[in-house]
C-alpha cells in the first residue's frame, strides 16, 4: 500500500494559471490543464470567496425570505437570506451577520446543514447552508446600497412558489430541499 490516495481518472491537472480580471467580488482565471488522455486544454473560471444561505424559521413556523433586485438578470427575486463570506470569517459568524443585517432577526438555535456548489461549470463558489430557529426581531442593519423587502412564507407556500416558477433562485431551492428533514414533522 503506497499511502497515496488513488487519483481520480477524470482529474484535470493545472499546468499554468493567469488572472484575466481581478474585481472586488469576482476574480476570473484562465488555466491551461492536462486532460485525462494526456492532451491539453484551456479552462476559464470565476474565483468566489464563498457564501452562506440561511433557512430561518419563525416561532409560528413561517420561513423568512427576502425580495431583492438582482442586477445581472434585471429583476427582483424571492430568496432566502444569504451573503458573501468575508476574508477570514467563520461561516457561522457570517450566517449570523447576514441574517441580522438583512432581516433584522437573530437566532438562538443554529444547525449546519451542508454545502452546495451552485455554478460548477464556471465557478469555484460554495454556499454553506444553515438552519436557524429561536428567532427574535432586533432590527435590520442593511449595507449601504442594499435594498430589499423581508417577507414570510409557509413551507407549503414556498414549495408551491418553486413549482410555479415564482422562486427560481438555486441556493434557495437547494437550501429548502436540504432542510426538509428538519422542517417537516417525522412521520408517525
Amino acid at each position: 500500500m503506497s499511502g497515496h490516495p488513488a487519483r481520480d481518472p477524470l482529474e484535470e491537472v493545472e499546468l499554468s494559471s493567469e488572472p484575466v480580471f481581478d474585481g472586488v467580488l469576482l476574480k476570473v482565471r484562465r488555466d491551461r490543464v492536462r486532460l485525462p488522455d494526456g492532451s491539453e486544454s484551456g479552462r476559464e473560471y470565476i474565483r468566489h470567496p464563498g457564501a452562506v444561505v440561511v433557512v430561518a424559521v419563525l416561532p409560528d413556523g413561517q420561513l423568512l425570505f427576502e425580495r431583492q433586485f438582482r442586477y445581472p438578470l434585471r429583476r427582483a427575486f424571492v430568496e432566502l437570506p444569504a451573503g458573501k463570506i468575508d476574508a477570514g470569517e467563520d461561516i457561522l459568524s457570517c450566517a449570523r451577520r447576514e441574517l441580522r443585517e438583512e432581516t433584522g432577526y437573530e437566532a438562538d438555535d443554529w444547525r449546519y446543514i451542508g454545502v452546495m456548489h451552485p455554478c460548477i461549470g464556471y465557478s469555484d463558489e460554495r454556499i454553506e447552508i444553515f438552519l436557524a430557529r429561536g428567532l427574535r426581531h432586533v432590527g435590520h442593519a442593511w449595507d449601504d446600497g442594499e435594498f430589499l423587502e423581508v417577507l414570510t412564507l409557509s413551507l407549503e407556500a414556498a414549495e408551491a412558489a418553486i413549482h410555479a416558477g415564482e422562486i427560481t433562485d438555486g441556493k434557495t431551492i437547494t437550501a429548502l430541499y436540504r432542510t426538509l428533514p428538519f422542517l417537516r414533522p417525522a412521520a408517525a
